[in-house]
C-alpha cells in the first residue's frame, strides 16, 4: 500500500521543461536539453539567443530535474557551470530563488527556459482560467487578445515534450 502511494506521489510530481511563449521548439530530444542546460547549445532553431533559468543546487526541484530530465548529478552540472565561467569560455545560468521567480523569469524574457514541478503549472493554467483579462509583462490584456494568443498557441507558458 505505501509503495503504491510512493509512486502516485512521484508521477503526480514530475518535473516539467517550459520556455517563454514565443519560443516555436516544442519538442526537444534529451540530447537536446541536456546541451541547453549544459550551455553548449546556446541557440533555438529559429536562431534566437536561449536564457537558461534554475533554481538554486540544493533545491529539491532542480536536484530532481538534474537527476532525472539530464541524468546527471546537479553538482557535475554545477562543476560543468563553473568551468565555463572561470576559463571564459561561456556563462552559467541564471540562478532564482524560486519556483514562482524561476516562472516570472521565464514568462518576462524571451527565448527563456526552465523547470518546475507539473503541480505549478496546474496551478499556472487554473489562475489563468479565472481571470478575466490576463497580466503578461505588467500590462492588462483584453479577454479578445487572450482568445487571440491562445488561438495561436501563445498561452501563459509554453510546456516541452521531452523525446528519447
Amino acid at each position: 500500500m505505501l509503495m503504491l502511494g510512493i509512486l502516485l506521489t512521484s508521477q503526480a510530481m514530475a518535473i516539467e521543461v517550459v520556455t517563454h511563449p514565443d519560443v516555436t521548439d516544442n519538442n526537444l530530444t534529451k540530447s537536446q536539453l541536456r546541451r541547453i542546460y549544459t550551455m553548449r547549445q546556446l541557440r533555438w532553431s529559429d536562431d534566437s539567443a536561449i536564457s537558461v533559468f534554475v533554481l538554486p543546487n540544493h533545491h529539491p526541484i532542480h536536484e530532481r530535474f538534474a537527476k532525472e530530465r539530464l541524468q546527471i548529478f546537479p553538482y557535475q552540472l554545477n562543476r560543468i557551470w563553473h568551468k565555463l565561467t572561470y576559463s571564459g569560455l561561456g556563462v552559467a545560468p541564471i540562478v532564482v530563488d524560486s519556483e514562482q521567480a524561476l516562472i516570472q523569469a521565464v514568462l518576462n524574457t524571451p527565448g527563456a527556459i526552465g523547470y518546475i514541478e507539473d503541480m505549478s503549472l496546474v496551478e499556472i493554467k487554473l489562475n489563468q482560467s479565472e481571470k478575466v483579462t490576463v497580466t503578461i509583462n505588467n500590462t492588462q490584456e483584453s479577454p479578445a487578445v487572450e482568445k487571440q494568443q491562445k488561438e495561436q498557441g501563445k498561452g501563459v507558458i509554453n510546456v516541452v515534450k521531452i523525446k528519447g
